[in-house]
Protein backbone atom coordinates (compact mmCIF):
# COMPACT_ATOMS: atom_id res chain seq x y z
CA UNK A 1 0.00 0.00 0.00
CA UNK A 2 1.20 3.44 -0.86
CA UNK A 3 2.74 5.21 2.03
CA UNK A 4 0.45 7.69 3.83
CA UNK A 5 -2.87 7.22 1.16
CA UNK A 6 -5.62 6.65 3.44
CA UNK A 7 -7.93 3.63 2.35
CA UNK A 8 -11.65 2.81 3.77
CA UNK A 9 -11.93 -1.11 2.85
CA UNK A 10 -15.34 -2.42 2.28
CA UNK A 11 -15.80 -5.68 1.90
CA UNK A 12 -18.72 -8.39 2.24
CA UNK A 13 -21.16 -10.77 0.10
CA UNK A 14 -23.24 -10.06 -3.45
CA UNK A 15 -26.33 -8.24 -2.34
CA UNK A 16 -25.19 -6.40 0.85
CA UNK A 17 -24.68 -2.68 -1.03
CA UNK A 18 -20.82 -2.64 -1.02
CA UNK A 19 -20.85 -1.17 -5.03
CA UNK A 20 -23.47 1.14 -4.12
CA UNK A 21 -22.01 2.38 -0.84
CA UNK A 22 -18.88 2.73 -2.39
CA UNK A 23 -19.65 4.89 -5.01
CA UNK A 24 -21.57 7.15 -2.53
CA UNK A 25 -18.43 7.36 -0.19
CA UNK A 26 -15.75 7.76 -2.74
CA UNK A 27 -18.16 10.31 -4.74
CA UNK A 28 -18.65 12.67 -1.10
CA UNK A 29 -14.76 12.47 -0.27
CA UNK A 30 -13.39 13.04 -4.11
CA UNK A 31 -11.47 9.67 -3.49
CA UNK A 32 -10.67 7.34 -6.28
CA UNK A 33 -12.90 3.68 -6.17
CA UNK A 34 -11.57 0.79 -7.10
CA UNK A 35 -14.66 -2.09 -7.87
CA UNK A 36 -12.03 -5.34 -7.38
CA UNK A 37 -15.21 -7.27 -8.27
CA UNK A 38 -15.74 -5.46 -12.00
CA UNK A 39 -12.29 -6.86 -12.65
CA UNK A 40 -13.27 -10.66 -11.71
CA UNK A 41 -16.91 -10.38 -13.83
CA UNK A 42 -14.36 -8.19 -16.71
CA UNK A 43 -11.88 -11.71 -16.73
CA UNK A 44 -14.58 -13.64 -16.89
CA UNK A 45 -16.28 -12.12 -19.95
CA UNK A 46 -13.18 -11.75 -21.90
CA UNK A 47 -13.04 -15.70 -21.38
CA UNK A 48 -15.96 -16.08 -22.38
CA UNK A 49 -15.25 -13.43 -25.27
CA UNK A 50 -12.20 -15.42 -26.13
CA UNK A 51 -13.54 -19.11 -25.82
CA UNK A 52 -11.39 -19.98 -22.34
CA UNK A 53 -12.91 -21.89 -20.69
CA UNK A 54 -13.68 -21.11 -17.09
CA UNK A 55 -12.01 -23.83 -14.88
CA UNK A 56 -8.32 -23.11 -17.73
CA UNK A 57 -6.77 -21.56 -14.69
CA UNK A 58 -3.40 -20.98 -16.55
CA UNK A 59 -5.29 -19.25 -19.41
CA UNK A 60 -7.30 -17.20 -17.27
CA UNK A 61 -4.10 -15.84 -15.19
CA UNK A 62 -2.83 -15.11 -18.61
CA UNK A 63 -5.93 -12.83 -19.18
CA UNK A 64 -6.48 -11.51 -15.62
CA UNK A 65 -2.74 -10.30 -16.58
CA UNK A 66 -3.46 -8.14 -19.65
CA UNK A 67 -6.93 -7.29 -19.07
CA UNK A 68 -7.65 -4.23 -21.73
CA UNK A 69 -9.74 -2.32 -19.33
CA UNK A 70 -11.16 1.65 -18.89
CA UNK A 71 -13.55 2.72 -16.26
CA UNK A 72 -14.31 6.66 -17.82
CA UNK A 73 -16.70 8.88 -16.31
CA UNK A 74 -19.19 10.34 -18.80
CA UNK A 75 -21.38 12.83 -17.77
CA UNK A 76 -21.20 11.83 -13.83
CA UNK A 77 -22.02 8.18 -15.16
CA UNK A 78 -18.92 5.33 -14.87
CA UNK A 79 -18.60 3.36 -17.78
CA UNK A 80 -17.01 -0.22 -17.89
CA UNK A 81 -14.47 -0.94 -20.93
CA UNK A 82 -13.01 -4.07 -21.94
CA UNK A 83 -10.57 -3.84 -25.22
CA UNK A 84 -12.87 -0.72 -26.12
CA UNK A 85 -16.39 -2.18 -25.58
CA UNK A 86 -18.57 -0.61 -23.00
CA UNK A 87 -19.52 -4.19 -20.96
CA UNK A 88 -20.84 -1.83 -18.03
CA UNK A 89 -24.33 -3.83 -18.10
CA UNK A 90 -23.40 -6.90 -19.54
CA UNK A 91 -20.90 -7.69 -16.89
CA UNK A 92 -23.82 -7.16 -13.94
CA UNK A 93 -26.31 -9.83 -14.72
CA UNK A 94 -26.46 -13.00 -12.57
CA UNK A 95 -24.91 -14.91 -15.29
CA UNK A 96 -22.08 -12.98 -14.97
CA UNK A 97 -21.92 -12.68 -11.39
CA UNK A 98 -21.57 -16.15 -11.44
CA UNK A 99 -18.98 -16.58 -14.09
CA UNK A 100 -17.09 -13.95 -11.87
CA UNK A 101 -17.64 -16.54 -8.54
CA UNK A 102 -15.90 -19.28 -10.38
CA UNK A 103 -13.38 -17.56 -11.76
CA UNK A 104 -12.31 -15.52 -8.56
CA UNK A 105 -11.80 -18.85 -6.76
CA UNK A 106 -9.09 -19.95 -8.64
CA UNK A 107 -5.30 -18.78 -6.93
CA UNK A 108 -3.58 -18.28 -10.35
CA UNK A 109 -5.76 -15.61 -11.50
CA UNK A 110 -6.20 -14.03 -7.71
CA UNK A 111 -2.37 -13.58 -7.76
CA UNK A 112 -2.53 -11.83 -11.25
CA UNK A 113 -4.64 -9.13 -10.47
CA UNK A 114 -3.23 -8.49 -6.98
CA UNK A 115 -0.64 -5.47 -7.77
CA UNK A 116 -3.14 -4.07 -10.37
CA UNK A 117 -5.90 -3.56 -7.82
CA UNK A 118 -2.87 -2.39 -4.98
CA UNK A 119 -2.19 0.07 -8.08
CA UNK A 120 -5.20 1.80 -7.32
CA UNK A 121 -3.86 2.82 -3.57
CA UNK A 122 -3.56 6.54 -4.68
CA UNK A 123 -3.74 10.42 -3.01
CA UNK A 124 -6.08 11.55 -2.17
CA UNK A 125 -7.24 8.71 -1.00
CA UNK A 126 -8.98 5.40 -1.83
CA UNK A 127 -12.13 3.61 -1.17
CA UNK A 128 -11.64 -0.49 -2.08
CA UNK A 129 -14.85 -2.48 -2.87
CA UNK A 130 -14.48 -6.42 -2.82
CA UNK A 131 -14.45 -9.70 -0.81
CA UNK A 132 -10.71 -9.53 0.19
CA UNK A 133 -10.07 -6.14 0.39
CA UNK A 134 -9.01 -5.75 3.83
CA UNK A 135 -7.60 -9.11 3.92
CA UNK A 136 -5.80 -9.71 1.20
CA UNK A 137 -5.42 -6.38 -0.78
CA UNK A 138 -4.72 -4.11 1.87
CA UNK A 139 -4.15 -5.52 5.23
CA UNK A 140 -2.57 -2.14 6.42
CA UNK A 141 -5.84 -0.29 5.61
CA UNK A 142 -6.43 2.20 8.62
CA UNK A 143 -10.26 1.21 8.16
CA UNK A 144 -12.26 -1.88 7.40
CA UNK A 145 -15.96 -2.29 7.02
CA UNK A 146 -17.34 -5.93 6.48
CA UNK A 147 -20.89 -4.73 5.34
CA UNK A 148 -23.42 -7.57 5.13
CA UNK A 149 -27.18 -8.39 4.80
CA UNK A 150 -29.66 -11.28 5.02
CA UNK A 151 -29.93 -13.50 2.10
CA UNK A 152 -33.03 -12.82 1.38
CA UNK A 153 -32.63 -9.04 2.43
CA UNK A 154 -30.17 -9.35 -0.41
CA UNK A 155 -32.44 -11.53 -2.76
CA UNK A 156 -35.28 -9.04 -2.27
CA UNK A 157 -33.18 -6.20 -3.27
CA UNK A 158 -31.56 -7.95 -6.29
CA UNK A 159 -34.98 -9.19 -7.53
CA UNK A 160 -36.44 -5.67 -7.61
CA UNK A 161 -33.39 -4.13 -9.05
CA UNK A 162 -34.31 -6.35 -11.96
CA UNK A 163 -37.50 -5.69 -12.29
CA UNK A 164 -36.58 -2.08 -12.32
CA UNK A 165 -34.24 -2.94 -15.17
CA UNK A 166 -37.44 -4.90 -16.82
CA UNK A 167 -36.01 -7.81 -16.61
CA UNK A 168 -38.63 -11.00 -15.40
CA UNK A 169 -36.83 -13.11 -12.46
CA UNK A 170 -37.64 -15.36 -9.65
CA UNK A 171 -37.17 -14.33 -6.52
CA UNK A 172 -36.47 -18.09 -5.19
CA UNK A 173 -33.91 -19.04 -7.75
CA UNK A 174 -32.48 -15.29 -6.76
CA UNK A 175 -32.57 -16.86 -3.15
CA UNK A 176 -30.85 -20.09 -4.35
CA UNK A 177 -28.13 -18.17 -6.74
CA UNK A 178 -27.30 -15.82 -3.72
CA UNK A 179 -27.01 -18.93 -1.23
CA UNK A 180 -24.72 -20.84 -3.65
CA UNK A 181 -22.40 -18.23 -4.65
CA UNK A 182 -22.02 -17.31 -0.53
CA UNK A 183 -20.81 -20.78 0.23
CA UNK A 184 -18.68 -20.79 -2.69
CA UNK A 185 -17.27 -17.63 -1.52
CA UNK A 186 -16.44 -18.39 2.37
CA UNK A 187 -15.59 -21.66 1.35
CA UNK A 188 -12.56 -21.27 -1.13
CA UNK A 189 -8.75 -22.22 -0.09
CA UNK A 190 -7.53 -18.69 -1.29
CA UNK A 191 -8.42 -15.34 -0.24
CA UNK A 192 -12.33 -16.76 1.31
CA UNK A 193 -15.01 -14.34 2.11
CA UNK A 194 -14.40 -13.14 5.48
CA UNK A 195 -14.11 -9.89 7.64
CA UNK A 196 -10.86 -9.18 8.39
CA UNK A 197 -9.77 -9.18 12.28
CA UNK A 198 -9.80 -5.45 12.84
CA UNK A 199 -13.02 -5.05 10.74
CA UNK A 200 -16.17 -3.54 11.74
CA UNK A 201 -19.16 -5.34 11.10
CA UNK A 202 -22.02 -3.57 9.30
CA UNK A 203 -25.57 -5.03 9.01
CA UNK A 204 -27.46 -3.36 5.92
CA UNK A 205 -30.59 -5.35 6.28
CA UNK A 206 -32.36 -2.69 7.47
CA UNK A 207 -30.18 0.28 7.14
CA UNK A 208 -31.35 2.59 4.08
CA UNK A 209 -28.41 3.60 1.40
CA UNK A 210 -28.33 7.22 3.35
CA UNK A 211 -27.90 5.92 6.58
CA UNK A 212 -24.34 3.72 5.68
CA UNK A 213 -23.05 6.25 4.00
CA UNK A 214 -23.56 8.70 6.78
CA UNK A 215 -22.21 6.03 9.11
CA UNK A 216 -19.07 5.40 7.14
CA UNK A 217 -17.80 8.91 6.72
CA UNK A 218 -18.67 9.42 10.51
CA UNK A 219 -16.17 6.54 11.09
CA UNK A 220 -13.60 7.91 8.81
CA UNK A 221 -13.72 11.53 10.78
CA UNK A 222 -13.57 9.86 13.73
CA UNK A 223 -10.23 8.26 13.05
CA UNK A 224 -8.93 11.38 11.24
CA UNK A 225 -9.43 10.09 7.48
CA UNK A 226 -11.54 12.54 6.56
CA UNK A 227 -12.22 16.42 7.75
CA UNK A 228 -15.96 16.06 7.36
CA UNK A 229 -16.26 19.17 5.43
Amino acid sequence: MAANVPVLTIDGPGGAGKGTISSLVAERLGWHLLDSGALYRLTAQAAVKHHVALDDEAALADIAATLDVAFPVEEGQPRTLLEGEDVSRLIRTEQAGECASQVAALPQVRAALLQRQRDFCQFPGLVADGRDMGTVVFPEAPLKIFLTASAEERARRRHLQLQESGVDASLSSLLKEIQARDARDTQRSVAPLKPADDAITLDTTRLSIPEVVDQLTELLAQRGMFDGA
